[in-house]
C-alpha cells in the first residue's frame, strides 16, 4: 500500500505541473480579458435567473437552474472547502488562500463558458435524451474529429467522479469527533461499517435518478451551508480580536511563502505554494475541471448564456465564501501551528477549540450533509460519462462500481485519495480548457446578442 501511494502521489505531482497550471489560471486570465469582465458585470442578473425570475417549464432540460446550481455545488461544497483548505492550511500556511482566491476568481469566467457551451452545444445519448456536458460540446462544437478528447475526457471522468476522498474524510471525522472519544476502537473493522451505512444510504437516491438527486440535494446544500457559515461565524466572534492579523496573513504570506512545508516547484517554495493554492481550488469549486458542466447541461433552458451566468456563482459561493470562513475559522485559533492533525481533523480541532463540547459536533453535522450530498451528485457525473463511452442503457452499471468505491475510500489514505482525484481531475481539466479556449469567440458572439435583447 506504502509503494500505491508513493506511485498515487508521484502521479498526481507529473500531472499538476506547470503546463496544467499554465492552461488553468492562465486560460482562465484569457477568458476574463477575453469577457471583458462581462459576466461579473451581471452579477445582479445571475441571482434573479437563479430565483426562477426568467423560468419556462417548456424549455428542454431535466431540472431548473437552482437545481442545477444546486446539484453541482452539492460536489463542490463539501470535504473540498472543509477537509481541503485544512489540508492546504496545513502544507501552506495562510498563504495558499490567497492562491485559492486567484483562482476561484479566473474560475468564475471559467465557469461561465465551460457552462454555457454545455447547454449551447447539448448532444443526444444512444436513447435519444438530450443530455450536456465536456464530451458532448466538443463532439457537437468541435466536430467528429476531436472526439478523442471527449473520449478522453469520459474516462478520466469514470475515476474523477468517484467519492473516496469524501468517503475518506466523513470517516476521519466519525472516528476523530465520535468514536475516538468515547473510547470505541478504531481501525479496518470500523471504517468498514461507516462505508457499509454510507453504501446503503447511497444506493437509496443515486439508484433513483437525476431528479431524485437534484430535489435531494437542492434541500441539504442551502441548509448545510446555513448551519456551516453560523457556526464560523461564532468561531470567528470568539477570536475576533486575531481576526485582522490572520486575514492580512493571507496576502503577506501569499509571497512570502514562510510557511511552505511542501516540495519546492516552478524553481522555489513560491512556485510550490501557488501551485497548492491552484490544486485545492480546482478541487474545491472544479472551475476547469467540467464535471459541473454535466449538471448545468442538464438545465431547463433555451438561453445557453443564461446557464452560465447561474454556474458562475459556484466558485463564488463555494471558494471566495465558504473556503474563506472554514480558512478563517482554522487560523484565528491558531491550532494549525501547534497539532500534527490534517484533513478534516485540523478542521474539527479548530472548532473545538473556539466552541467547546459542541463545535466538533457541529461540524460533523455539516460534514455528514457536504458528503452524503456530493456522494448523490458525483455518481450521476460517473454515469454519463459511462453513458457517452458506452451507451445510455449500460450507464446503470457505473453506480455498482461507484458504490465499490465508497468501501475503498473509508479504508483507505487520506494521501492516496487526494492525489488519485487530483490527478484525475488534472486530466479531465485538459480537454475542458482546450476545447473551452477554442469555443470561447463563438460564446462571446452568444452572449452579446443575449445582453442586447436583455436590454431591449
Amino acid at each position: 500500500m506504502d509503494a500505491l501511494d508513493e506511485l498515487i502521489s508521484q502521479f498526481a505531482s507529473a500531472v499538476w505541473g506547470l503546463p496544467l497550471v499554465i492552461l488553468l489560471i492562465g486560460g482562465g486570465f484569457y477568458l476574463l480579458i477575453l469577457s471583458n469582465f462581462l459576466p461579473f458585470r451581471y452579477l445582479g442578473h445571475s441571482l434573479d435567473l437563479l430565483r426562477g425570475k426568467f423560468n419556462n417549464p417548456n424549455d428542454p432540460g431535466e431540472i431548473n437552474h437552482f437545481q442545477s446550481l444546486s446539484t453541482a455545488l452539492s460536489s463542490t461544497v463539501g470535504m473540498g472547502n472543509i477537509a481541503g483548505v485544512a489540508v492546504a492550511i496545513a502544507l501552506g500556511g495562510p498563504g495558499a488562500i490567497f492562491w485559492l482566491w486567484v483562482s476561484a476568481v479566473v474560475g468564475m469566467a471559467t465557469k461561465f463558458f465551460t457552462n454555457t457551451l454545455a447547454v449551447m452545444y447539448r448532444g443526444k445519448d444512444t436513447q435519444g435524451n438530450i443530455q450536456g456536458g465536456v464530451m458532448y460540446f466538443i463532439e457537437e462544437g468541435l466536430g467528429k474529429k476531436w472526439k478523442f478528447m471527449a473520449i478522453f475526457f469520459s474516462v478520466a471522468g469514470l475515476i474523477g467522479a468517484l467519492p473516496v476522498f469524501n468517503v475518506n474524510q466523513l470517516t476521519q471525522a466519525i472516528n476523530y469527533i465520535l468514536l475516538e472519544p468515547n473510547n470505541i476502537p478504531t481501525g479496518f473493522g470500523t471504517n468498514l461499517i461507516i462505508g457499509i451505512i454510507l453504501v446503503i444510504l447511497t444506493s437509496v437516491v443515486i439508484l433513483g435518478g437525476l431528479q431524485r438527486i437534484s430535489k435531494t440535494v437542492s434541500k441539504l446544500v442551502p441548509a448545510m451551508v446555513a448551519l456551516y457559515f453560523i457556526s464560523v461565524i461564532i468561531i470567528l466572534i470568539v477570536n475576533f480580536d486575531v481576526v485582522p492579523y490572520y486575514f492580512s496573513s493571507i496576502f503577506t504570506d501569499a509571497f512570502a511563502a514562510e510557511n511552505y512545508k511542501g516540495e519546492p516547484m516552478l524553481g522555489g517554495v513560491l512556485g510550490g505554494l501557488i501551485i497548492l493554492g491552484v490544486r485545492r481550488g480546482a478541487f474545491s469549486n472544479e472551475a476547469g475541471i467540467g464535471t459541473a458542466t454535466m449538471a448545468h447541461g442538464a438545465s431547463k433552458t433555451s438561453e445557453p448564456v443564461r446557464e452560465g451566468l447561474v454556474a458562475m456563482l459556484g466558485p463564488a459561493i463555494d471558494t471566495l465564501i465558504v473556503c474563506t470562513l472554514t480558512a478563517l475559522a482554522i487560523l484565528v485559533t491558531g491550532i494549525w501551528q501547534t497539532t500534527d492533525v490534517n484533513g478534516v481533523s485540523l478542521t474539527a480541532a479548530a472548532f473545538e477549540d473556539a466552541i467547546p463540547y459542541v463545535g466538533d459536533y457541529l461540524l460533523l453535522l455539516c460534514i455528514s450533509a457536504f458528503s452524503i450530498s456530493s456522494l448523490f451528485s458525483f455518481s450521476y457525473y460517473g454515469t454519463k460519462c459511462l453513458s457517452y463511452l458506452a451507451g445510455a442503457e449500460n450507464k446503470h452499471y457505473y453506480n455498482y462500481f461507484y458504490i465499490i468505491s465508497i468501501l475503498l475510500g473509508a479504508t483507505t489514505s487520506l494521501s492516496m485519495m487526494i492525489n488519485l482525484i487530483d490527478g484525475f481531475f488534472a486530466l479531465m481539466a485538459i480537454p475542458t480548457m482546450i476545447s473551452t479556449l477554442i469555443l470561447a469567440p463563438r460564446v462571446m458572439k452568444a452572449a452579446r446578442i443575449y445582453f442586447k435583447k436583455l436590454k431591449e
